[in-house]
């Protein structure tokens, strides 16, 4: 599958239904659960579900997603990155998750940067935000690394309050 991105280490491309594997590893990854939140993606088939209803629907409704990570050397498939569109933020939203195994080795910061100027020189978005727990610090680290700023916290739909930061096009 060709590569919507790519970066000196990595490939960013659209999820498939092959992916499935990945995907409820990924989902059931201890960091996935403590900072993102246990979807109860148990099974190949349930994870498969999950990639046509969140990722592959994204591509098709918004022209962009979160997209599979993979390492260019090895192929390996190491997170997720990209943009997202959620119903309760005004602007759209950079996300990434990895594998813990995968986590501290500037694959975050590689693959985020490679999202922001997409957002903002290919897209023409004007502003880009982040969310993320207080508790979350390589989180914060990471937003701020990519040029976001703390703005305020808001409360998600599930009552959980977040810190949102931003960045518009010019910063």
């Amino acid at each position: 599958m060709k590569a919507v991105l790519s970066t000196k280490r990595l490939f960013l491309r659209e999820a498939n239904i092959g992916d499935a594997a990945f995907i409820l590893e990924l989902l059931n990854d201890e960091g996935w659960i403590k900072y993102i939140g246990d979807r109860n993606i148990r099974s190949i088939p349930q994870a498969g579900a999950y990639i046509s209803k969140s990722l592959i629907s994204s591509y098709k409704k918004n022209g962009f997603g979160l997209y599979v990570v993979t390492e260019k050397g090895s192929n390996n498939k190491i997170g997720l990155c990209g943009l997202l569109k959620r119903d309760i933020l005004e602007n759209v939203d950079v996300g990434f998750a990895f594998l813990t195994a995968f986590c501290n080795k500037g694959y975050g910061y590689e693959s985020a940067s490679a999202i922001i100027d997409l957002a903002f020189n290919k897209l023409n978005l004007k502003k880009v935000v982040g969310i993320t727990l207080e508790v979350n610090h390589a989180s914060k680290r990471l937003l701020e690394k990519i040029g976001l700023s703390f703005e305020k916290m808001i409360t998600y739909e599930n009552g959980e309050e977040l810190m949102l930061y931003s960045r518009t096009k010019n910063n």
